[in-house]
């Protein structure tokens, strides 16, 4: 059960709210249409259901708040706009990234992709995908965990009608099953045919909350849908009739053997043709003028090997709707498998089975299903309870490792940013050498004194400005937006992961560039462990220090340009502040610190470690590496406090 209640957004200064006291539900068992003309509110009434949005009013799944749900990209599916997805990323990689990112096996990517007919383009690009399979990519990721759930923002603009037909076929299954599903639409007629109950909204208030049937009734104009070989005849004839009969009938030609008969009905219309003997195709009950109504799945079979088969029923006279993979607009296909749920026995499946082998889940057949019309709602009894998912959980601290991990491999940008900072590093370090006026661990890092940062440190810094990405721009993990991106768990898989690509950065820069010296001047600058141990940890600590800024940056600011804005600023605003305050002579000297330290350990401290300690606190002791420092502190504090700031409330 999806309740709203109360939601109310909070525009800018002297402006309305979008959403202004919005209170609906979406049931268990039922397909919801939140209906509103462009402009009226409904993504942002999706937005504050997400708590993506500041505003008043709440929101419950199943009895909880978004934020109260430990896991909540496992109760709620969510697409909103494109595909969640970057465009490089190939169509596996984004499905076994998210399926780390909600904590279901790998495997499941793999049974999603079969299920929505998209296995064959599993290594496409995303940004190469057409409309239809951009929707069935989205769906997919909204369907990994097994939500009960879904919240869907146009999931049907820009389709074809062939597409859309799947798209309301799938989730019609997924309703079946006891999940509650809620769509936007500006389309009032597809609203009709294609969900139980209809919430319409202007100007961000509610305007009506109906079954579909009583929708497609008051508000909605119904027609007679008839095609025959003989068109104008047939017109001319009920023309005549509702003339002598004194009835306002209106008849419109819509093709060479189609009409739409308003302010009638099917008996009048065929009765009509029978007397004056017009041959007559087809005779539908329609509501408005977009085609035959798309009949929902009601029931389910299982066929051989337990694989799942759902059959849509077609009202009379009406041509069956081709389902994914048809041959043709009137083909009879099967629709896909059950939306929520694999086939019984395959990896990840989702559904109980009784030990028959029919899914426990799913209504028996009865008459109550078989004379159902197609938009009208299921008796309060006839609803299944929502069923307990099978699908496999992977928790453990591990889970948000193997997400990060999925996230930076998935596409080509640490490895072309290796490349390029490997090449100007390398082009650097020889023009240094060659100018001769730098100390030796400048030239291997490649640093001149007019550069605010070396070209490993910057790379560093990019590679962290674009760790959170993907949790503020892709939807996909927008759900998780009050816990998934301040867990301390994913955040210390960034920071881990940052810091190892940084630091195999830097020692791909230093190999480059100690090889590119060698190899033009014969000799390179490396010395005696000892003369390097010092300037290596300056080294690794600034690379760190870098890489670890852009990643509390971009969580701060949510982008990946203040990520690196913050980066460029350690070293052109903060190191000149902390260099004038370490200059000048001081009043209370530090010498003998290692000593005095050594004195305060219980346990035997060797003598030859106060070298060790002392050059640790030098490097801290640079400007940089005390920029890095402080720096770092602040974007800590300021990432708490952003993750402890007020949520929305009632």
């Amino acid at each position: 059960m999806l309740q709203a209640i109360g939601l109310t957004s909070t525009p800018r200064r002297d402006l309305p709210p979008l959403v202004d006291d919005l209170t609906f539900e979406a049931r268990p068992g039922c397909v919801t249409a939140l209906l509103g003309e462009p402009g009226s509110g409904k993504t942002t009434a999706l937005r504050l259901m997400l708590e993506l949005e500041p505003g008043r009013g709440v929101t419950y799944f199943r009895g909880r708040p978004l934020h109260r749900i430990p896991h909540p990209g496992r109760e709620v599916g969510v697409l909103l706009g494109d595909v969640p997805g970057h465009p490089s990323r190939t169509v596996r990689g984004q499905l076994r990234m998210l399926c780390a990112a909600v904590g279901v096996p790998a495997s499941r990517a793999d049974t999603m992709m079969e299920v929505v007919g998209i296995a064959g383009l599993r290594d496409q690009r995303l940004g190469s995908l057409s409309a239809g399979m951009d929707r069935r990519v989205g769906l997919a990721a909204a369907l990994l965990a097994d939500p009960c759930t879904l919240l869907l923002d146009e999931p049907a603009a820009g389709l074809p009608p062939r597409e859309r037909a799947w798209l309301h076929g799938l989730l019609r299954g997924h309703a079946s099953l006891g999940g509650a599903v809620l769509f936007t639409t500006a389309d009032a007629k597809e609203a009709a045919r294609s969900a139980d109950r209809v919430v319409s909204i202007a100007s961000g208030r509610l305007v009506a909350d109906q079954e579909a049937a009583d929708f497609a009734r008051t508000r909605l104009r119904p027609r007679v849908a008839v095609r025959t070989p003989h068109a104008a005849r047939l017109a001319d004839v009920l023309g005549r009739e509702a003339r002598a009969a004194h009835r306002a009938v209106e008849i419109v030609e819509e093709s060479g053997s189609r009409l739409s008969v308003y302010g009638s009905n099917c008996a009048e219309v065929g009765e009509a043709a029978f007397r004056n003997g017009v041959l007559v195709h087809q005779l539908a009950d329609e509501t408005g003028d977009a085609g035959a109504p798309v009949t929902p799945v009601p029931q389910a079979r299982t066929g051989a090997g337990g694989a799942v088969k759902a059959e849509a029923r077609v009202e009379a006279g009406a041509p069956r709707r081709a389902g994914a993979g048809a041959a043709g607009p009137d083909t009879p296909a099967d629709p896909l498998p059950d939306p929520r749920h694999a086939p019984a026995g395959a990896p990840g499946g989702g559904f109980r089975s009784e030990p028959g082998g029919a899914p426990a889940s799913w209504p028996a057949p009865g008459p109550e299903s078989e004379g159902r019309p197609a938009t009208g709602a299921r008796p309060l009894h006839a609803r299944p309870e929502p069923p307990v998912s099978a699908v496999r959980r992977v928790g453990g601290p591990l889970r948000p490792l193997r997400y990060e991990l999925r996230r930076v491999f998935g596409t080509a940008t640490p490895f072309l940013t290796a490349a390029l900072v490997v090449t100007v590093s390398a082009l650097t370090a020889l023009v240094l050498a060659r100018a001769g006026h730098l100390p030796r661990n400048r030239v291997l890092a490649a640093w001149p004194e007019l550069a605010p940062l070396p070209p490993a440190a910057l790379g560093a810094g990019l590679l962290g400005a674009l760790a959170f990405g993907e949790e503020y721009r892709y939807p996909a993990l927008a759900a998780d937006r009050g816990t998934v991106p301040r867990r301390l768990g994913l955040l210390t898989a960034k920071l881990g992961v940052c810091a190892a690509l940084a630091l195999l950065l830097g020692a791909l820069a230093v190999t480059a560039d100690a090889a590119a010296l060698r190899l033009v001047f014969g000799r390179g600058p490396l010395g005696t462990w000892e003369e390097w141990a010092e300037p290596a940890a300056s080294w690794a600590g600034l690379l760190v220090g870098c890489a670890w800024a852009g990643v509390l940056a971009s969580a701060v600011f949510r982008s990946a340009s203040a990520g690196l804005a913050a980066v460029l600023a350690v070293p052109v605003m903060v190191v000149p502040l902390v260099r004038k305050a370490l200059e000048g002579p001081s009043a209370y000297p530090v010498s003998g610190f290692a000593s005095r330290l050594r004195g305060l350990a219980s346990a035997p401290w060797p003598a030859e470690s106060d070298r060790y300690v002392l050059g640790a606190f030098r490097v801290m002791a640079q400007p940089v590496g005390a920029a890095l420092v402080l720096s770092l502190m602040v974007l800590l504090c300021a990432y708490g406090f952003t993750g402890l700031r007020g949520r929305v409330r009632w």
